[in-house]
């Protein structure tokens, strides 16, 4: 009886040191996932809009790629553009890929620029500033914005 409630017993302070001691790894990853972190990515976004510019956002996923223009102090898209619009999906030439990615950044500037918006500042939400994603800030750079 002894035995197992020694076994025991050492089995519960194992779990707990494993619980309570991550590796630096997972630490390093429950910090940066934390609510406290995209709490203060937010602000960060905000202290951006405050100084009066805007978001261009860029999604993408396997066979589309949007953007929109972001205003964070109103909480409102001010312009967005994707290949799955209607006039892009007409439109004769490419239908995916880096090519179309630069059509949506000029559409995308057309429309901006149509409301207002000349200087925005370009969030990649974490993607690679490569292929479709620059293609897309090109796009935008050549229709008129500046970020």
């Amino acid at each position: 009886m002894a035995i197992k409630v020694a076994a025991l017993l050492a089995l519960l302070l194992h779990l707990a040191a494993a619980f309570h001691a991550p590796s630096t790894l997972n630490a390093r990853a429950l910090r940066a996932s934390t609510p406290t972190m995209k709490h203060a990515e937010y602000f960060t976004r905000l202290a951006r809009a405050e100084a009066g510019r805007l978001r261009l956002v860029v999604t993408k996923s396997n066979n589309h790629i949007y953007g929109q223009i972001v205003d964070d102090t109103k909480h409102a898209i001010v312009a967005a553009a994707s290949t799955m619009e209607k006039e892009l999906r007409e439109a004769e030439g490419p239908k995916r890929g880096v090519s179309a990615a630069a059509l949506v950044g000029k559409r995308l500037a057309e429309k901006a620029l149509a409301k207002g918006v000349e200087k925005v500042h370009f969030d990649r939400k974490g993607y690679k500033y490569h292929g479709r994603v620059a293609a897309l800030a090109d796009g935008a750079r050549e229709g008129g914005l500046s970020f």
